[in-house]
């Protein structure tokens, strides 16, 4: 199946004797982001170094650190190993330049020659990694990061224009002859999921009669841009969402997963609760006991790989099971109807920024 600008797949099965069909659409942004992403060593630097000053001046940085450490670390990764690369092409730089003055001389024009040939190998070993990092995602999570703390937590026009598009598709989903429209955000899509269904809601394009609307929050990352100071918008949408009752939200992370704000209520942790909330329903996908021993003791300390678990299948999959909520014949308010949340989440508001507006 695909659409203009997007594409997806059809499913179609036999579960629990009952004969299903459902179609899968992704919505894409990563263009957007990718398109931000600078091609030189330099400017990614210089992303490196506005974006830490806008989580540590903030204060953002420890709150976060405070809350979970695991995705905190996670987006210190690509700092850390850009700093070291910087460092590491350095040294290299100084030792080349330092063989080439032994080799050429000690004249000044030796010396400047040995510096000028000292760039080269430096040089390529960035750009080596650069384009190994489908492998590292050194650049790719540091671009990543950066796109959000260059707003400060707001929607630059062109992924407000995106989210926009999303939403028409949505609504356009719920007035055809579906049981059930499925929103899934997984990671950084899930903070943008809230606020094109929040728009979508309040525009009131729901319909009085017709598919069910339900929402699928999976590793999200929601704290790390609505802690930031600007982020009035996705603030005002959490708290919004939250209290609706045109829709399920059920939001699922996982203890194992450092790269989450693994069972942190992300309404809550912001600071945004009000009297009347209901959603999302914190729950866990509970990897140690959802996979065998032996398929935990290999995932397990591949990070970034277990960010995409929720994704997958499981061995031992419990109430969460990815194919059976997004191709079965049970809907997500039905298959969670009764479900207590999690008593291990977090709740407790833990951001410095709560304001819903300018």
């Amino acid at each position: 199946m695909k659409r203009e600008g997007s594409y997806g797949w059809q499913v179609d099965a036999e579960i629990a004797g009952q004969s299903v069909h459902a179609e899968f659409e992704v919505l894409v942004w990563s263009d957007i982001v990718r398109q931000s992403m600078s091609n030189s060593i330099p400017a990614t630097y210089g992303q490196l170094v506005r974006t830490a000053w806008e989580y540590i001046s903030t204060g953002a940085l420890w709150r976060l650190m405070r809350l979970r450490k695991g995705p905190v670390l996670a987006a210190l990764y690509p700092v850390g190993a850009i700093i070291l690369l910087g460092g590491l092409a350095l040294l290299i730089w100084w030792a080349t330049a330092k063989v080439a003055g032994v080799l050429l001389g000690t004249s000044l024009i030796a010396q400047g020659l040995g510096l000028a040939l000292g760039v080269l190998p430096a040089c390529a070993l960035l750009d080596w990694i650069k384009r190994k990092d489908g492998q590292f995602f050194v650049f790719y999570l540091m671009h990543d990061y950066a796109y959000s703390a260059r707003w400060k937590g707001r929607n630059p026009p062109e992924l407000e224009a995106r989210m926009a598009e999303f939403q028409n598709r949505i609504a356009e989903a719920l007035g055809e002859d579906w049981d059930e429209v499925l929103v899934v955000g997984h990671s950084s899509g899930a903070h943008l999921a809230v606020s094109v269904l929040a728009d979508l809601i309040r525009a009131g394009r729901m319909p009085s009669l017709g598919s069910q609307l339900a929402f699928l929050s999976l590793g999200q990352v929601v704290p790390m841009v609505s802690f930031l100071r600007d982020a009035w918008r996705l603030r005002a949408d959490l708290a919004f969402l939250s209290a609706t009752d045109a829709l399920t939200w059920i939001d699922v992370t996982a203890p194992g997963d450092g790269c989450a704000f693994a069972l942190c209520d992300p309404v809550g942790v912001s600071g945004v609760a009000p009297a009347n909330k209901r959603w999302p329903l914190v729950v866990s996908a509970a990897f140690t006991q959802t996979q065998s021993a032996e398929k935990w003791k290999a995932l397990r300390w591949r990070f970034f790989r277990l960010h995409f678990q929720y994704l997958c299948a499981f061995n031992r999959p419990g109430d969460y099971d990815y194919f059976q909520i997004t191709a079965g014949p049970v809907s997500l308010a039905e298959r969670y109807a009764g479900r207590s949340p999690s008593p291990s989440r977090i709740e407790a508001p833990a951001s410095r920024y709560r304001s819903l507006a300018p």
